[in-house]
């Protein structure tokens, strides 16, 4: 069984940009860039969590494997978020 790698509070930031269907360019941490319209957040049988983005076609991006998130969206809520910074003081890194 696998865990959640990561914290609530960007799991958060996932869910917002598939509520408001933005438009985002993703740096996974193979440095794989992907950009496509953020749908919805998936859970497989064995508890993997995976963000739904629509490029042409329906992509799983596994969410373990995300080190960035920029919105290209204009206007969203915010615009850049790392998976792979250690927060300082508890605080998420976004803006």
């Amino acid at each position: 069984m696998s865990e959640n790698i990561i914290s609530c509070d960007l799991f958060d930031y996932i869910e917002v940009a598939c509520l408001y269907g933005y438009e985002v360019k993703l740096k996974l941490k193979d440095d794989q860039v992907l950009t496509g319209k953020a749908i919805n957040v998936t859970t497989s049988g064995d508890r993997r969590e995976f963000l739904i983005i629509d490029n042409g076609q329906k992509q799983q991006v596994d969410l373990a494997q995300l080190a960035y998130m920029h919105v290209l969206t204009p206007d969203a809520k915010f615009h850049d978020v790392s998976f792979v910074d250690m927060p300082v003081n508890g605080q998420v890194r976004a803006h």
